[in-house]
């Protein structure tokens, strides 16, 4: 989860803690969903069609999904063409907030269920090593800082940025 854009290591941390503290309700996306309180409600009247925010469920999941929306309408491209498109259709930034929480959710079960398999990165410093290179050199290289690469052997796996260094240093 942590490798997925907008992730951060508290909000990855407070889903997986909703999840485990819950797995038995965990059978759909929907499931999940509600049990953070992403899942829409109807509230229509008359001719009115339209949805509400789930004010139950755990809380503290409903507000890791608000944080991971609030980072990625600022940050991601896709994202911004998403809201930009519920905007143009008459949603309120309610509604888009909404709706982000709810794809979320439902990208968030997929990685609770289905995790992807983590890259391996355990050969990339003695790679760098029997390459004579310095971890300055290869930061320099990639246009980062030395910290960053340092960072993959620890809890910010960045995959973009291991493969671009695994590149260079089989190409080096």
């Amino acid at each position: 989860m942590l490798a997925t854009k907008g992730f951060g290591v508290i909000t990855t941390a407070t889903l997986l803690i909703t999840a485990g503290d819950n797995p038995a309700r965990l059978r759909t996306e929907a499931s999940f969903a509600a049990l953070c309180g992403a899942a829409p409600i109807p509230a229509s009247s008359g001719k009115t069609t339209r949805h509400r925010l789930n004010r139950g469920g755990d809380r503290q999941a409903n507000w890791a999904l608000h944080q991971i929306a609030l980072v990625r309408l600022s940050a991601d491209q896709r994202t911004k063409a998403y809201a930009a498109k519920l905007t143009a259709a008459g949603k309120s930034r309610k509604d888009v907030l909404r709706c982000l929480k709810r794809a979320i959710a439902r990208e968030a079960w997929h990685l609770l269920v289905h995790p992807a398999p983590t890259p391996r990165i355990d050969d990339l410093r003695p790679l760098r090593h029997l390459r004579g290179l310095t971890l300055t050199q290869a930061a320099e290289h990639l246009g980062t800082v030395p910290a960053r690469i340092s960072e993959l052997h620890g809890t910010r796996l960045n995959i973009q940025l291991a493969n671009a260094y695994r590149d260079y240093l089989n190409a080096a």
